[in-house]
């Protein structure tokens, strides 16, 4: 068949102009596009994808290749197989003492990307404003934006552990403000947030009749004072279950970041809507990815917890060694990144982790992918070997060095 001639480059971009305002007017990602030149370069040390290095615990693929020889390739129902939404009903009551009623209040998502994307349609409509704490994940702000909202940026600061406030919160609310967005344990700076402070932030939520989306990927990967006092899950606090949205998965956590499995709870009114425009959109998450969360819940908390205490390790040489270099580093206490101070070199976020790259072949985000509050800082991930951590800071030390001293 002969191939049809395509038409001038004028004429797509012509077409381009047509689509969705929305949708252009949102930047791409500011993480991806540093690893797209990465992957075009040797000896390349990554200290930025946020993705376990870790292979999925084996019960987890030994459970998937059986449910695939024994032909386990159907769609599931709508809201997720019934045995995994039983399990995960009971870890947040193991867990949390939460207790969300596996039939009507559970629903396996693709991820916890999709959770976010049905619980934003679901609660926004056109012009609700949205507060998010930032630095912050760098789909939160777009997604609310899909689903109509407007965005408003709430600052956290080094000096406050990057923890958000109630007085933080309140100094932001309109007669518009409809729904709070919390992501603790943070993604990129480590924070968690302490019960006193939840506690104080539930008020303000109750006194404003807010609704609260709360994404919790990273509560199984908390270390120190965090560990200890155990994740406090926003749901427990007074006042909130009724009005949030949990957000959870098994990326981070259990290693499973390819199979593309997550799930949100909620009350069932909330829930409801969020079953429709998950219906519509995805039908029903990955069959053999469910069985694998499924046998992850039930076979795989050991190697769970391997795999935070190997966290935990890193996560000292990255932070001991950041700070070696003469980068001021917050404590981490939860997730798997370091959030350095970089602004005595006098570069941008942007200058450094591009002159990082190209000059010391190490891969890191810049700051400001997360949010104004970014600016003046680099992501680090320590979800990589100690050796290559190790190389990562000399080769980090050596190029600071060197622009100091230009």
């Amino acid at each position: 068949m002969e191939t049809l001639a395509r038409p001038a480059p004028a004429a797509a971009e012509r077409m381009a102009g047509r689509l969705s305002r929305r949708i252009r007017e949102v930047p791409p990602s500011g993480i991806r596009r540093f690893f797209e030149i990465a992957a075009t370069m040797d000896d390349v040390i990554s200290l930025g994808i946020g993705e376990p290095d870790f292979v999925s615990p084996q019960p987890i693929i030994d459970a998937a290749k059986t449910a695939l020889d024994a032909g386990r390739t159907s769609y599931t129902a709508n809201l997720g197989l019934a045995e995994l939404r039983e399990a995960i009903s009971g870890e947040m009551a193991r867990l949390y003492g939460l207790d969300y009623h596996a039939e009507d209040e559970v629903i396996v998502t693709v991820g916890a990307s999709e959770a976010m994307t049905i619980a934003m349609l679901s609660l926004l409509d056109p012009g609700d404003e949205v507060l998010i704490p930032e630095p912050c994940f760098v789909s939160y702000g777009p997604l609310a934006e899909f689903a109509g909202g407007v965005v408003r940026w709430v600052p956290t600061r080094a000096e406050n552990d990057f923890q958000v406030t109630a007085e933080d919160i309140r100094s932001r609310i309109t007669d518009k403000t409809k729904l709070l967005f919390l992501g603790y344990p943070n993604n990129p700076t480590g924070a968690v947030l302490r019960r006193d402070v939840l506690e104080e932030i539930a008020e303000v939520v109750v006194e404003h009749d807010l609704l609260v989306l709360s994404d919790e990927i990273y509560d199984r990967l908390v270390y120190g004072e965090a560990h200890e006092d155990g994740h406090v899950s926003v749901p427990t606090l007074p006042g909130l279950f009724e009005r949030t949205i949990l957000i959870g998965g098994f990326s981070k956590g259990y290693a499973m970041t390819g199979w593309r499995i997550g799930y949100a709870c909620a009350p069932q009114p909330i829930l409801y809507q969020m079953y429709k425009a998950h219906q519509y959109v995805i039908m029903s998450a990955p069959t053999v990815s469910q069985v694998g969360a499924l046998a992850g819940i039930r076979d795989a908390q050991p190697a769970v917890e391997d795999m935070r205490r190997a966290y935990d390790d890193r996560r000292r040489v990255i932070v001991d060694g950041l700070r070696a270099a003469g980068f001021p580093t917050f404590e981490p206490e939860g997730a798997f990144y370091a959030f350095p101070d970089i602004t005595s070199t006098g570069l941008s976020s942007e200058d450094f982790a591009q002159r990082l790259l190209q000059e010391e072949h190490v891969a890191a985000v810049p700051g400001s992918a997360f949010g104004p509050s970014g600016e003046g800082y680099l992501r680090c991930s320590y979800a990589t070997a100690i050796d290559q951590i190790e190389e990562a800071i000399h080769r980090i030390t050596a190029f600071a060095d060197r622009v100091r001293n230009e």
